[in-house]
């Protein structure tokens, strides 16, 4: 079987070195809030090109700690309006609703899977406030449209960078083109932690500070608490595996867009709508996601051919029972999406010969579909 993600094969390109960075703590005796996280929060940053890097304990704490302190800081208060994509991730629409703010779902651009801004600016009204740009399966929203569109309204923009570590327009990175961005770095991203972590990135310093005290129980200053703040602190551990694994990112970025390449150029089945991306080489290809009306019936046959595959996601967030009050909302190009998309394994382990079984697997299916086999 291809696997769809062989985080162990990943993980063992740097044993020694994750080995080493773990001994290290442990031998410091200094788990929480110590130089391996002070370490990789300036090294990410610099990578970015922020000025600051908070680490916190996952990557929807990065996005709801953002928008909090966005309402400490005055900036958004409750039942402000928030503009995010309709075909998101569940986590960015809780980060919205944890703070009680009012979530807009847009239909995305149906090209890119990413926030349309002629859509977005259609649904701005007098109660929007914020932007949440989401840069789904590794490719960055259109943000010179929406900074654009941001600064005649007067908007805040959150980057919802979860999948798009490395990825880029003209150059200038994920994490640095809102006042602030989440990224997670839940095992399986492009940047992947041995567990749970995520982190904040922005340039602006005041955000950055009210930042810091929130996610350490609102205080700045040790028993002095500013703010009715939370624990959620990323640890010395998971720093330090990060900051091994992030010596390593455009390395393996690289490998996934050759494989992202070789899958765009050698799958020709009409039946399966490949990824559209304006510039290959700027997007992080954390997922390389197909669209097919025929989903079920393709996902059977790749099992079949020793291809595991993904559905990113099956349920779209309107329909989702937690929130059964949009249950009725219609967005068709949205449920269609998530009615059809199929994600091909994506992995800078995986051999040239291992993307060739896939693309072959995918334009056998042509074939049987044509013959009958497959109805």
């Amino acid at each position: 079987m291809i696997p769809f993600l062989d985080l162990k094969a990943i993980n063992a390109s740097c044993r020694e070195e994750l080995i080493e960075a773990c001994t290290r703590v442990i031998d410091s005796g200094w788990y929480i809030g110590g130089n391996e996280l002070t370490r990789f929060e300036r090294e990410f940053a610099e990578y970015c090109g922020t000025r600051h890097c908070i680490g916190v304990a996952n990557g929807l704490d990065a996005l709801t700690l953002t928008l909090r302190a966005w309402k400490e800081l005055g900036k958004l208060k409750e039942g402000d309006e928030v503009i995010v994509p309709a075909n998101t991730y569940i986590a960015s629409i809780l980060a919205i609703t944890e703070n009680r703010l009012t979530p807009v779902l847009v239909e995305p651009d149906e090209a890119s899977y990413n926030l349309c801004p002629r859509k977005a600016e259609a649904a701005i009204t007098p109660r929007t406030r914020a932007i949440l740009a989401v840069h789904l399966y590794g490719q960055l929203a259109d943000m010179p449209a929406l900074l654009d569109m941001a600064g005649r309204h007067n908007l805040v923009v959150l980057e919802d960078s979860a999948q798009a570590h490395g990825a880029s327009i003209g150059g200038r990175k994920a994490g640095n083109w809102g006042q602030a961005s989440g990224f997670s770095f839940y095992p399986g991203k492009n940047l992947g932690a041995l567990g749970d972590a995520g982190a904040i990135t922005t340039s602006d310093d005041e955000l950055a500070q009210t930042l810091r005290a929130l996610r350490n129980y609102g205080s700045h200053e040790k028993y002095k608490n500013l703010y009715q703040g939370v624990n959620s602190r990323l640890d010395e551990i998971q720093a330090a595996m990060l900051g091994v694994k992030l010596k390593y990112l455009d390395q393996q970025t690289a490998r996934r867009r050759e494989i992202a390449r070789l899958y765009r150029q050698g799958i020709a089945n009409p039946a399966i709508r490949l990824p559209q991306c304006a510039n290959g080489e700027q997007h992080a290809w954390h997922l390389f996601v197909v669209r097919c009306e025929q989903r079920a019936a393709l996902q059977q046959h790749l099992a079949d051919c020793g291809v595991q595959t993904l559905i990113h996601y099956p349920i779209p967030p309107h329909q989702q029972q937690a929130y059964r009050a949009w249950n009725g909302k219609k967005l068709p190009l949205t449920e269609a999406m998530h009615e059809q998309v199929l994600s091909l394994p994506m992995d800078p382990t995986l051999t040239a010969e291992d993307a060739q079984a896939v693309i072959a697997a995918c334009n056998q299916w042509r074939f049987e579909c044509s013959s009958g086999a497959i109805s």
